[in-house]
């Protein structure tokens, strides 16, 4: 089974620019808390998280197409590969998420987007933000433009789940890893609950 630390050793073959890494980081972290969520294997569905964009770098007007190619080779099986494809849809492919894990990730790729962008705005960063910021950055479509609300949309309604219960889920996530991702604030790191 396709592990965290095996997607760790995989990822930096086929990306170099730091922001897919936090990106990929912020996906792999909500991925994490909706396995959870789930009742399912956490680092498995990390993993997943981790690799989702392995073919963006070098193919980003083709995004999706060439999962399969990068993972041919690597201990990754076809439904973790199908799982990873999928997130794209409607957008480059029509592969339709199918699975828990694969409607997570096409909800909460997007999703950390917003998550991360919030947070950056705010004194203490991602460490003490309330699921009623994100929802208000999420109504204003201006902020954070390129972050898909459709998707997100889609994603909460293929999960049978409220938008603010993902949200929460993608905060407690990313939150984790909040000194990885840059999105402690610039507070010294203090904060109130």
């Amino acid at each position: 089974m396709l592990t965290f630390e095996l997607a760790k050793t995989i990822l930096p073959k086929h990306i170099t620019e730091e922001h897919l890494f936090k990106h990929s980081l912020a996906v792999s972290a909500a991925m994490r808390t909706m396995a959870r969520h789930y009742g399912q294997n956490e680092d498995h569905w990390a993993a997943i998280g981790y690799l989702h964009d392995i073919d963006f770098e070098k193919y980003p007007d083709e995004h999706c197409h060439h999962v399969r190619q990068l993972l041919e080779g690597e201990d990754v099986s076809e439904e973790d590969i199908r799982a990873i494809i999928s997130h794209g849809w409607g957008l480059t492919i029509d592969v339709k998420p199918e699975s828990d894990m694969e409607k997570s990730l096409f909800t909460v790729d997007e999703l950390t987007g917003i998550v991360m962008a919030t947070s950056l705005m705010r004194p203490n960063g991602i460490l003490d933000l309330e699921v009623k910021s994100v929802k208000k950055k999420f109504k204003d479509r201006h902020f954070a433009a390129g972050c898909d609300r459709d998707v997100i949309v889609k994603g909460c309604e293929l999960l049978g789940m409220d938008l603010a219960d993902v949200m929460a889920l993608t905060i407690e996530g990313m939150r984790a890893y909040a000194q990885e991702l840059s999105l402690e604030g610039t507070s010294g790191g203090s904060h109130d609950e």
